[in-house]
């Protein structure tokens, strides 16, 4: 008997997603448990495993498509020897385009931060007037297909994907044709003489889609900004004695693979954020209309960046785990996440935040909530500063960390008195190894 395999849905966000690549081919067997398709959330790239055994009959939806509604059917699975159904009920799945060409969006649209003004023609005036060069207009009725993947990597690499041919299903370009490929150097245009002429156009924008992350990542921090009532605290704490004992737990490492097991001082914090929360636990919580939630395990989520936004993958009961296991978990994950490969549990959850841009010389700066958590702590550099001990100034390094919290679960005081102890068990570090 024919069976539907159905968009599944991968997160408790997820409403549609892109079915980036189709693991089997129509003919194939599938058993259950084998990996079928990789879908592309809101938050990852995910393979897909068959629930069901067969033979793929039919495929509904190619691979590359977007905006594949959950539960839509993605696909046929028949019994060997059975004939595959003509037609499947399926919601139709909108295929990847670029930006409209010869009109602005539908005036509809409920965000209008996300309208694209339309691409100019060979035939199209400028701002000012003038005649655009068909060197900077879009051929017209031309269509770019191509993945998702294609073109995230096309963005980062400069690429312009219509100066590509795809060897994909129908011409679309896939991701090996823009590794294929190099950044297209632009067009010289002549020398301009004497001054800018006042009121020029400016160069035509490039025009890249945002992907599903970057949309779900743009409507909850709105939603969070928005309706969380932010308030934020900041400490310097002094960092030599933490560094001073990272130095001498990293000197006595033993070896691992082709180097030394190194502990981070985004480790040490990550196990220092738990501790104060231990301490404190009053900001280890979660608000909601009728009642708030208190946590009993410590579950960090610490932000990573990858190419198409940041993901929070969790370092879980982080207050019961040695710096070692800490290190190597927040690693592990960090390189999955950068891969796509995460688990939906890896990332969901979490009670408290930290974001670390250390690494980028920033000297202060404040996160916004990851809802439903009500505190999330950002981490800036260590630097040298100048201190006052006694009556004598002193040099000591120094970092700033600021808190955001939800007002509505946690008052002033309260992340006063968490920032403080954080501060005493970064500058008294003992208690991170014992």
């Amino acid at each position: 008997m024919a069976t539907n395999i159905l968009m599944p849905a991968l997160s408790p966000t997820m409403t549609e997603g892109t079915l980036s690549r189709w693991l089997k081919k129509e003919g194939d067997t599938v058993r259950s448990g084998d990996l079928i398709a990789e879908i592309e959330t809101d938050k990852a790239t995910m393979e897909v495993e068959a629930v069901d055994e067969g033979i793929l009959g039919r495929i509904v939806v190619p691979e590359g498509s977007e905006g594949v509604k959950v539960n839509a059917p993605i696909a046929i699975l028949v019994d060997e020897g059975e004939d595959v159904p003509d037609a499947v009920e399926a919601a139709p799945a909108k295929k990847a385009e670029p930006a409209p060409q010869t009109a602005a969006r539908n005036a509809s649209d409920q965000d209008a931060s996300n309208r694209i003004a339309p691409a100019r023609t060979a035939s199209s005036q400028t701002a000012s007037g003038q005649t655009a060069s068909p060197s900077q207009a879009a051929p017209a009725g031309k269509r770019v297909f191509a993945s998702p993947l294609a073109r995230r990597i096309a963005s980062q690499k400069g690429i312009d994907l219509a100066t590509l041919e795809g060897t994909g299903p129908n011409g679309r370009i896939l991701r090996r044709d823009v590794e294929n490929a190099k950044p297209v150097a632009p067009e010289a245009a002549p020398a301009p003489r004497g001054a800018p002429v006042p009121g020029a156009a400016p160069a035509e924008a490039r025009r890249v889609p945002n992907s599903s992350m970057r949309k779900v990542i743009a409507r909850r921090l709105s939603e969070s900004k928005q309706n969380v009532p932010h308030f934020y605290v900041s400490v310097d704490i002094e960092l030599d004695a933490l560094l001073a004992l990272r130095s001498r737990l990293n000197a006595a490492s033993p070896g691992e693979g082709d180097g030394q097991f190194k502990i981070s001082v985004n480790d040490m914090m990550i196990k220092a954020v738990a501790l104060a929360l231990r301490d404190c636990p009053g900001l280890n919580v979660q608000y909601t209309e009728a009642e708030t939630l208190h946590f009993p395990e410590i579950d960090i989520s610490m932000a990573v960046s990858i190419p198409d936004g940041l993901i929070t993958p969790i370092i879980r009961q982080a207050d019961r785990k040695s710096l070692r296991e800490i290190s190597a978990e927040a690693r592990d994950l960090a390189r999955r996440a950068r891969d796509g490969k995460l688990k939906p549990e890896e990332f969901q959850g979490g009670t408290f935040s930290i974001s670390n841009m250390g690494m980028f010389g920033v000297r202060e700066f404040s996160a916004i909530i990851n809802p439903p958590q009500a505190g999330i702590l950002a981490i800036a550099a260590g630097e040298k500063r100048a201190v006052v001990r006694g009556d004598q100034l002193a040099i000591a390094t120094v970092m700033t960390a600021t808190l955001s919290v939800d007002h509505r679960a946690v008052d002033g005081a309260l992340g006063a008195k968490w920032l403080n102890a954080l501060r005493d068990i970064v500058q008294n570090p003992y208690s991170l190894v014992i």
